[in-house]
């Protein structure tokens, strides 16, 4: 980062200081993602924890080992935590599985959210929007401000790199966490979201974590599971023994196909039907 890189990241520091220091208190919405660690460890810094509450939506859509993640963020950075249950799943909107399902989702977790705030008499809530995402399909931000949900990182002019820039910067030890989404993100639009099939991406995808990959999705397409990984990890997930022990760990699950989707990784994959990215 150069002379003037590092002046303009100083700055929009300085600016989230003073938005989340205009709020007073606030219940930061906490994925355990690196954009909401920020804003939470922001929030310490200029509040305090008395005046901070860490607020994590808990439901078949959220991985084990991610929620695993949070707590242990949580403890480490001495944040006050509170997992909240949501109950998406069980909302038909939501499980139709359109491509206005974060909508559905983010109004489940931010309706949750600001009445915690009201109870603990909390000035607002905050979630971890940035920049990045003005340009993209984010039905979920409609919600957002639809319950006065602030954007900080947004509102500073952060981008993603920015982000985790600052983050390293303030010592924030998941600063370089590849994005994650919700389970049901992985599931194609029109193929109704369902706590059985949630569990199923999620024991794939564990399957994948436990084989040393990071930066990866398994896309389920009912029968079908599609898997993305980084174009340099291809040629270890096609390598046996490997590839066999993938293709029986899916077929075990209860896909019948097993492929390998040749462009890579990419976030959002499930939108590029809708002419746009996640």
């Amino acid at each position: 980062m150069n002379v003037s890189q590092a002046d303009t990241l100083q700055q929009k520091h300085q600016r989230l200081n003073g938005l989340i220091a205009e709020m007073q208190s606030v219940v930061v919405a906490f994925s355990g993602g690196v954009d909401s660690t920020l804003v939470l460890k922001v929030a310490l810094n200029v509040l305090g924890p008395d005046k901070v509450l860490a607020a994590t939506g808990v439901s078949p859509s959220l991985p084990q080992r991610e929620l695993e993640s949070v707590k242990e963020l949580a403890s480490v950075m001495d944040a006050p935590l509170e997992l909240v249950d949501t109950a998406e799943v069980n909302n038909p909107a939501y499980s139709a599985n359109s491509p206005n399902r974060c909508y559905h989702c983010k109004t489940e977790l931010y309706t949750r959210l600001t009445a915690l705030a009201k109870q603990r008499g909390v000035g607002g809530v905050a979630n971890g929007g940035n920049q990045d995402g003005q340009g993209d399909w984010r039905p979920g931000m409609k919600a957002a401000t639809e319950w006065s949900v602030r954007a900080p990182l947004m509102e500073a002019g952060l981008n993603k790199d920015e982000i985790r820039a600052l983050a390293d910067s303030l010592g924030i030890p998941n600063w370089q966490k590849p994005a994650l989404a919700c389970l049901s993100s992985r599931v194609s639009y029109g193929t109704p979201v369902t706590v059985q099939i949630l569990s199923q991406i999620e024991k794939a995808e564990a399957f994948l974590h436990h084989r040393g990959f990071s930066n990866f999705r398994v896309r389920h397409h009912e029968k079908v599971a599609r898997i993305e990984v980084n174009p340099s990890d291809m040629q270890r997930l096609l390598a046996e023994p490997l590839r066999l022990e993938v293709v029986t760990a899916m077929k075990k699950l209860g896909y019948n196909y097993v492929t390998l989707d040749l462009q890579g990784f990419r976030s959002g994959s499930g939108n590029e039907v809708l002419g746009g990215n996640e």
